[in-house]
């Protein structure tokens, strides 16, 4: 396929995010003598950034591949709020934010001092049982324009009800992506394919000694959960797609490892894009992980684009 054939593809497609957003927040410093007061360092903040984090950086993720976005997740009605509306906004992703008067907006705030990161402060706290009933409202109505659905799952809340949004999305035959969260993978019975990382796989399926065993574990769990296909991310070991008929292992492509922080984010966001162009799973499972390894260089939380992804060739 040609590339302009495939930027057309993607032009025409349309992706829609799910989940729980956040505003990834990161104080730049140098740290070069230790506390009197505790035996901490003392961090000289010289530069301060704030990013899309969570659901918002897997929507990003997908734009950056030329696909159109649609981003449905909650808020508070505070500053932070507003800034991650802004972030959002001015990226291009079309943003469906409803706002929760009770709710402070999800922030993580990374210290990084000589490039390494010190501590990180989370803020956060759970969605009320109206903004969810709002959410899913417009969850019905952007559902039926979407070529793929994600469900991006970081525990905070707004996909309390995902079960009910897979069963309406394969309703509508769309194809569902999940970012899972946590130990119950119960809850996204019925999605075409789940995104898992070592750690989070192994919470559900127990440590495993070889390839055979893995196999055979992962593919317990998908056919139990009625899924098409469960993808495995393995750090340097790359990624593995199991299926009912086939596991096919895509070796990792970083050629440098800096900053993991959400790799994961990257990998759907990337293989929805191009799962919503029509490209077959092997293929975008196979981008996704080329995607992943260029993120991996870079630090924080971060994107490709198309042109880079491509940069030598298809």
């Amino acid at each position: 396929m040609k590339l302009d054939t495939l930027r057309g593809n993607l032009a025409s497609a349309r992706v829609l995010v799910v989940g729980d957003v956040m505003l990834d927040r990161y104080w730049f410093g140098s740290a070069d003598r230790i506390s009197p007061e505790a035996p901490v360092p003392v961090v000289r903040v010289g530069r301060t950034e704030s990013r899309l984090g969570g659901a918002g950086n897997v929507a990003l993720n997908a734009l950056k591949q030329g696909v159109n976005v649609d981003l449905l997740s909650i808020r508070g009605d505070d500053a932070e709020g507003r800034e991650l509306e802004q972030l959002i906004t001015a990226s291009g992703i079309e943003a469906y934010l409803n706002i929760d008067t009770n709710l402070s907006t999800t922030i993580k705030t990374r210290v990084v001092a000589q490039q390494q990161q010190l501590i990180r402060i989370d803020f956060e706290s759970v969605p009320s049982e109206h903004s969810l009933s709002e959410s899913s409202k417009q969850y019905d109505k952007l559902l039926k324009g979407a070529d793929v659905v994600v469900f991006s799952d970081y525990g905070k809340g707004v996909l309390k009800h995902i079960s009910d949004m897979i069963f309406q999305a394969k309703k509508f035959g769309k194809l569902v992506l999940i970012d899972p969260k946590g130990n119950d993978f119960e809850k996204y019975r019925g999605a075409s394919y789940i995104t898992p990382n070592k750690n989070e796989l192994r919470a559900i399926v127990g440590n495993w000694n070889t390839e055979d065993d893995l196999t055979s574990k992962v593919q317990a769990l998908r056919e139990h959960v009625g899924l098409s296909g469960v993808l495995v991310t393995r750090s340097e070991e790359g990624m593995t797609l199991f299926e009912k008929h086939q596991v096919e292992h895509f070796q990792t492509v970083a050629r440098e490892i800096f900053d993991v922080s959400g790799a994961g984010d990257t990998v759907i966001g990337v293989l929805a894009a191009y799962l919503a162009s029509g490209m077959n799973i092997s293929e975008s499972v196979r981008l996704a992980n080329k995607a992943a390894g260029i993120v991996v260089g870079k630090l924080g939380t971060a994107t490709t684009s198309f042109d880079e992804l491509f940069r030598e060739g298809f």
